[in-house]
């Protein structure tokens, strides 16, 4: 059976690695940037797309935050995710679990009175069709005492959160020293995940677990690299959250075909399949599945169990998965 977009629509999913201000499309972006009165140092939305060629993760971050720039209202925050949502929802995506940025907003004086209603209605008007939960990430390239101010921020809101991350860039910048948030937020009975094993070492995914006690890991490619990294999360069955349409676009790997979803797979990970920063890197969600499906081969089968998996590695409750895995 050849796999289509149908057939992967078809499927119950959930997306559990999508940063909603990477999906921030380039009409939007220029629609929000009229809207604020704010100048883009892009001419045409042609422009923005020409620029989205990265040579690496900091390339891609260089535009990522400057675009975030044009987020400035409440209003803002809400049209963003409902273009997310409506667009999850197409790709049958029944559960989105969606990292979100504080510091990029509040170092630009938008605090989380402005962001956090706007993310909060529009998951409140779309509850009856898609199910979903905001992930706070800390940005490992500030330091760590950012990171802590920014919880305590976050304290009025913590009951609206499903957990915290961390992402940014990940080269030279180490977990370890954000021990004490992710203490902080497991205290407040908050999930813990992180980005890790995309450009850096396996060691990353060790200080993952060990320093942070994540629950699932971002990426996470370069576990391959350590044969008793691999074995430690299949034993402990710790998710990995890739991002195939992102791994090519910022030359983690030169084509979709070296991708290694489907050799962790094999060797009994819990893979699922994720779009990262859909507007940047070419894909929403079902486009990830089909690409990497069509590029490795994948059968049917193959594309059943990424989707189950990604089910059973969201933080639902078990009988809200069994329902859906049932259904």
């Amino acid at each position: 059976m050849d796999v289509s977009l149908d057939f992967i629509r078809g499927l119950p999913k959930a997306e559990l690695h999508v940063h909603i201000e990477g999906t921030l499309e380039p009409e939007s972006m220029f629609a929000l940037a009229t809207r604020n009165g704010v100048r883009l140092p892009f001419p045409d939305v042609d422009s923005v797309r020409r620029a989205y060629e990265f040579t690496d993760l900091q390339s891609f971050l260089d535009i990522y935050y400057r675009a975030a720039d044009v987020l400035r209202t409440r209003q803002d925050f809400h049209d963003l995710m409902v273009a997310y949502l409506e667009r999850a929802e197409e790709d049958g995506v029944t559960r989105a679990e969606i990292f979100f940025d504080p510091q990029s907003h509040t170092e630009r004086g938008i605090g989380f009175d402005v962001f956090m209603p706007g993310f909060l209605d529009a998951i409140e008007e779309h509850s009856d069709r898609i199910s979903a939960g905001l992930i706070m990430c800390f940005l490992r390239h500030l330091p760590a005492e950012d990171a802590e101010e920014t919880f305590e921020r976050a304290r009025p809101y913590l009951r609206h959160l499903l957990g915290v991350g961390l992402d940014s860039s990940e080269v030279g910048f180490p977990a370890a020293p954000f021990a004490e948030v992710f203490r902080r937020a497991a205290d407040a009975g908050l999930h813990r995940v992180a980005h890790a094993a995309e450009e850096g070492p396996p060691a990353n995914v060790w200080s993952a677990l060990n320093d942070l006690g994540v629950e699932r890991v971002d990426h996470g490619v370069r576990s391959v690299e350590d044969p008793d990294l691999v074995a430690e999360l299949v034993r402990r069955e710790i998710p990995l959250t890739m991002c195939p349409l992102s791994n090519v676009k910022l030359r983690v790997f030169d084509r979709l075909e070296d991708h290694n979803l489907l050799k962790l797979l094999d060797q009994g990970m819990v893979v699922t399949v994720n779009s990262d920063d859909p507007a940047y890197f070419g894909g929403y969600v079902g486009e990830n599945y089909l690409r990497v499906a069509e590029a490795l081969d994948l059968s049917a089968e193959h594309v059943r169990i990424l989707a189950a998996n990604s089910i059973r590695a969201s933080f639902l409750d078990e009988a809200e998965k069994a329902r859906i895995l049932n259904a």
